[in-house]
């Protein structure tokens, strides 16, 4: 599948994960609506099976693939979301799941891919070292990859979110998410876009910005090492999520670090919900009264959070 999905594939998505997949609810907090100035309503994605959005996208990429191609099992290299969620997936559909991660992972998230039944190979913590070993593992077991959202099945997958939340608000003006390689944003935006007048607005950090930049320059400005505390958002956009961010014409605002932190806080304090800080960054933009509109949608990405390492003071 080569060309753009489209909300028919976003369905077809929804249609296919929805035996495993939890439709996520809605939630809402009247001191929030004070500070943003705006009705917002919170997609809670950090209740989702995997605690994140990413079970979506990995769940619809494994149960798309053919009988003979699932035989071979499937692979990947990540040390977050996705490679709990393909784990998961591949579970569910009872095939070999393959997962590269890096030898500083937190143990607590290579104990997770473990506990779904996935067979986890360390490697140097290099972007050089995640794909040489990856490569080797397919080449050695056949298994199918499975890129964390540069994949039309990831991005119809991640776009069922917004296609629940379409249908459990109405008259939204804008819907944010949060941007790394852009699966999430590039679904919300299909979904969105397709199914109300609400704009999509993707949220980034200031220290990592590139996604901000590649939209300016119109071409792909990768990602430098950046530091930020949102550790899922420092990835570079795929030529496919950017091609559809450009063709919807999103919109990307940036925070501060102490943005981020300050929003997970009252997330946290306010409505007792834990998120992880890289989907703090869309809440941020809100809380800053960077989102525009009387009813903003917020996708909040994920709530998996590393207990000893807490930003708060």
């Amino acid at each position: 599948m080569t060309r753009l999905p489209t909300v028919e594939d976003i369905r077809g998505a929804a249609m296919r994960i929805a035996p495993h997949a939890h439709v996520t609810p809605v939630m809402t907090s009247r001191t929030i609506d004070g500070i943003a100035g705006a009705r917002v309503f919170f997609k809670c994605e950090n209740l989702q099976r995997v605690g994140a959005f990413k079970f979506r996208g990995a769940c619809n990429a494994v149960l798309s693939l053919s009988d003979e191609e699932a035989r071979r099992g499937v692979a990947t290299h990540s040390s977050g979301n996705h490679a709990a969620a393909l784990a998961l997936a591949a579970r569910i559909r009872g095939v070999a799941a393959y997962i590269v991660m890096p030898e500083n992972a937190p143990a607590v998230k290579r104990a997770a891919v473990e506990g779904y039944g996935a067979r986890v190979v360390s490697c140097a913590p290099t972007l050089r070292s995640r794909e040489e070993t990856v490569a080797r593992v397919i080449s050695e077991t056949g298994a199918i990859f499975v890129p964390p959202y540069n994949d039309p099945r990831i991005i119809a997958g991640q776009g069922t979110a917004a296609l629940e939340l379409a249908a459990q608000v109405d008259d939204l003006d804008a819907v944010i998410a949060p941007v790394g390689g852009g699966g999430l944003l590039s679904g919300t935006a299909i979904a969105t876009g397709s199914l109300s007048r609400a704009r999509t607005i993707g949220a980034e950090p200031e220290a990592a910005d590139d996604a901000a930049r590649s939209m300016r320059e119109g071409r792909i400005v990768p990602s430098n090492d950046p530091v930020t505390i949102a550790d899922g958002l420092r990835t570079s956009l795929g030529e496919l999520t950017f091609a559809v961010l450009r063709e919807r014409g999103v919109e990307i605002v940036t925070v501060s670090e102490e943005d981020i932190v300050k929003a997970m806080r009252v997330v946290w304090e306010r409505m007792k919900l834990v998120i992880e800080p890289s989907a703090a960054v869309p809440v941020a933009a809100v809380l800053r009264r960077l989102v525009q509109g009387a009813r903003i949608g917020v996708i909040v990405s994920g709530g998996n959070v590393d207990l000893t390492r807490l930003p708060f003071t």
